[in-house]
């Protein structure tokens, strides 16, 4: 691993010095706005993002009943997964939840860099390989876990990607993220937060006990954050 000092991305701190060196020319600092559209479903995408800070959602279904399948922050690149894969678009939408800062570039420059090098092309592609174990992981928390715990693991992911032990993020929005209505959501938090693990004001939750909600989420976290590790290298903030 050659790491980047300049770069507060971690896909990016584990490129090889010269794989590095092929994007930084294209790479250009981009402002992540709260709600910023990164990718529309459907439309052609013309550039990736690095996030640096803050995270994106991938949402799926239709306006009204969508639903959150991936995360990702600065261990990842948002747009991988359909333009590396041959694609050049996705039925899925992509939008800034956590506002902060990333690196975009272009789809072309991105593909030639990949097409020049197989060391580079190796690392983005370990990284779909999580974010798909991610997705999986996400249907399998829909549907074999109760609400508190797809909570308990869904709040661990934000922090992931935050730091710190305080999220920004209202009720009625983590019903949209975890396709359920606002009440189920306030009964969740509520369950939640009587085992000491939170603590929940209005628009925040901060995260009191880490292993605790560690032990909330059980199985349905962890493991593509694992496969992060084995495969490119820290996974965590």
């Amino acid at each position: 691993m050659s790491v980047q000092p300049p770069v507060r991305n971690r896909l990016l701190r584990h490129c090889e010095a010269s794989d590095f060196a092929r994007l930084e020319p294209h790479l250009v600092p981009i402002q992540l706005d709260l709600r910023q559209s990164l990718i529309s479903p459907n439309e052609p995408i013309d550039q990736l993002v690095f996030p640096e800070s803050g995270f994106v959602s991938i949402v799926t279904g239709r306006p009204g009943r969508q639903t959150e399948i991936g995360l990702i922050g600065n261990e990842g690149v948002v747009g991988a997964v359909p333009v590396l894969l041959a694609g050049d678009r996705t039925p899925d939408a992509h939008f800034v939840q956590a506002a902060g800062h990333g690196l975009s570039i272009g789809v072309e420059a991105l593909r030639a860099a990949t097409e020049a090098s197989k060391s580079l092309e190796k690392l983005l592609l370990s990284f779909i390989q999580t974010l798909m174990i991610q997705t999986a992981q996400t249907a399998y928390a829909n549907l074999s876990h109760t609400l508190d715990t797809r909570l308990a693991r869904w709040l661990l992911m934000c922090q992931d990607r935050l730091g710190g032990s305080e999220l920004a993020v209202t009720h009625e929005f983590l019903g949209i993220m975890l396709g359920v209505q606002r009440s189920s959501v306030t009964v969740a938090i509520q369950m939640i937060e009587g085992n000491q693990l939170i603590r929940a004001r209005r628009g925040r939750i901060e995260v009191l006990d880490r292993p605790g909600l560690e032990a909330a989420a059980g199985d349905s976290y962890g493991l593509p954050e694992a496969e992060y590790t084995r495969l490119i290298g820290d996974s965590t903030v």
